[in-house]
């Protein structure tokens, strides 16, 4: 879908109403739009009183539009919520409002002020896929999806409380309303939900009916005589709080922390050293992703791990010591020419916002890198460099982490489990358990995880900073003006000891492609190594595998990139929520796919 494609053709009319050019219709009544979404929706889904007594809640819109009836339930659940409950909203949207258009569309409502501001500033991207916002004033969650709604029904791992039916009428917007569609809500509603709707067209009482619901028509707003209401008839699912023990303090077990936290759930972290004690532990690291223009999905993977962990990372204090990387070709000619050839590709791919993957030309990459580069190179704007003990730090604060070393997993029930050392003896007991351990996953598994070792080396000086780069090898900068470079890159081995030899190999790297910094580089400075666990197809493992346990591992050097966002969607496993990816992607990572 090209951003023409995705329009929706917006245009204005004489009371300065918005209107769907695509569809013909607008997007709320002149009369009073938000009068009518309390009345339609919120009422209309017995709100807030569904939600009475609830430690969790979650609402399905179909028709994002302008935002408006997520800015009024936002305004209720602020109001109305239960002390300490979450809300998770997911809505859909085909053709994406700009944030100047919806901030217009929603300046009629100043007793809206404090939910439309928190939408506008983190107003979800228009490229396709799934966009995950954060709304801590409210202890809300959007995920809007961005495609058809067939799609994105059939991708939502969710089950709906409440259901808004808000597209464009059946008669104009017919897919939105198709016995397919219906069918997925039918699917993705939890016993008791609630349904409401302005458009009483008999094909929708009928569906809905035909799929278990209890349709009652009700009095209109406006100039509209009537609307529906329906329910699902059954007990409200009994609410699981577990308690989760993650192995691992890195950026996969505190990106884990996060999430957790972040849903209401308590955790506890083991940690055999300190955290960061592992691939973590290097003053600085690269969140970048995984560039491939001939996979889409993959594409689409990584592309929704930088969006969240870009805005993750932007909102943690001293986690960014650098906005956008610089991704060179290699240096051989051939290979040159393919990557250039190869970052066009990327640039042009749909999945990227606009302006976060520029082809640059040599001018411009010797500018930002302070010397010549002949073959210019791929800005990737949105990717960061992170200080990873401040990420560390500030996900895993309020989370206890206790220093002990996890030799086995058992089962002590058929919810429960058991974390021991060597000899044995318990160190927790746990409702879940997520193994976040990276290359020491393997071995914690009595099946193990299907995963490689690769020892990774890098090395640090002081006093010669520059803006992060990469092409095989990498420079970033670090706290007080130093430089982070390397890596190698060894299969097989797990031997934690630097080596000269290594050094040398990093040294070497860094003067073939950026001679003039190798040349200003102090002897000050220091080297680490550390594991990285990899899979056969180079994407992660997360998720809840076949024997009972969840696991995150396998990111490889990608892990600040990718772990924030599977961080979550392990969370929503655990808790029972809406996972943030969608279900496609999912499978790509499944613990289960070897």
């Amino acid at each position: 879908m090209s951003s023409q494609d995705a329009s929706p053709r917006l245009t204005w009319t004489e009371e300065g109403e918005p209107r769907s050019g695509r569809f013909g219709d607008v997007y709320f009544s002149r009369d009073d739009g938000l009068a009518e979404s309390r009345a339609v929706f919120l009422q209309g889904c017995d709100l807030p009183g569904a939600w009475a007594g609830r430690q969790g809640f979650t609402v399905a819109e179909l028709g994002f539009g302008t935002g408006l009836n997520i800015a009024a339930v936002l305004d209720l659940w602020r109001r109305t919520r239960p002390e300490g409950a979450r809300l998770n909203v997911f809505s859909v949207e085909g053709f994406p409002l700009t944030v100047e258009e919806a901030r217009r569309a929603l300046s009629n409502w100043p007793e809206l002020a404090e939910p439309v501001e928190a939408l506008l500033a983190a107003w979800p991207e228009a490229t396709p896929g799934f966009h995950r916002v954060d709304l801590p004033g409210f202890d809300a969650v959007l995920d809007l999806a961005v495609g058809d709604v067939g799609w994105a029904l059939d991708q939502w791992s969710g089950t709906a409380d409440a259901w808004f039916l808000d597209g464009f009428s059946p008669a104009l917007n017919p897919d939105m309303w198709s016995p397919q569609v219906l069918d997925r809500i039918a699917e993705r509603s939890a016993p008791d939900a609630r349904l409401a709707t302005f458009t009483v067209a008999g094909a929708v009482r009928r569906g809905l009916s035909e799929r278990g619901f209890v349709v009652d028509k009700r009095p209109g707003h406006g100039r509209k005589r009537e609307r529906l209401e329906a329910r699902r008839p059954g007990p409200p699912q009994a609410e699981h709080r577990p308690h989760v023990a993650i192995v691992g303090a890195g950026i996969a077990g505190a990106s884990i922390a996060r999430a957790l936290a972040a849903a209401g759930l308590t955790a506890v972290v083991i940690e055999a050293d300190r955290p960061g004690a592992g691939g973590s532990g290097f003053p600085a690291g690269l969140a970048t992703p995984r560039l491939d223009a001939g996979d889409a999905a993959i594409a689409g993977l990584y592309a929704q791990a930088l969006e969240r962990a870009r805005h993750l990372y932007d909102a943690t204090p001293g986690a960014v010591l650098g906005r956008g990387v610089l991704q060179l070709p290699q240096a051989e000619r051939d290979r040159a020419e393919r990557d250039r050839a190869r970052f066009a590709k990327i640039a042009d791919q749909p999945v990227w916002r606009e302006g976060a993957m520029t082809v640059i030309d040599a001018a411009a990459a010797e500018h930002r890198l302070g010397e010549a580069q002949a073959d210019g190179g791929l800005m990737m704007a949105d990717a960061r460099v992170v200080r990873p003990a401040a990420i560390l730090e500030a996900w895993l604060e309020g989370t206890p982490v206790l220093s002990a070393a996890v030799a086995s997993i058992r089962r002590a029930g058929d919810h429960r489990w058991e974390l021991l050392d060597a000899q044995g003896r318990v160190i927790v007991t746990a409702d879940a358990v997520v193994a976040a351990a990276g290359w020491g996953v393997e071995a914690l598994l009595e099946t193990g995880a299907a995963l490689s070792p690769v020892r990774g080396q890098a090395d640090w000086r002081d006093g010669a900073s520059v803006e992060g780069a990469a092409w095989g090898g990498y420079v970033a900068p670090t706290v007080g003006g130093g430089l982070l470079y390397g890596a190698t890159h060894t299969r097989g081995d797990v031997d934690l000891t630097p080596r000269d030899a290594d050094s040398r190999q990093n040294l070497e790297t860094l003067k073939a492609r950026l001679p003039q910094l190798a040349a200003r580089l102090s002897d000050q400075g220091g080297r680490r190594v550390a594991v990285r666990a990899t899979t056969r197809d180079r994407l992660p493992v997360a998720g809840l595998r076949s024997d009972g346990l969840h696991i995150l591992s396998g990111l490889g050097s990608r892990g600040f990139c990718i772990a924030p966002l599977l961080g979550e969607h392990v969370a929503a496993l655990i808790a029972g929520q809406p996972s943030p990816l969608p279900a496609s992607l999912a499978e790509r990572v499944s613990p289960d796919r070897f």
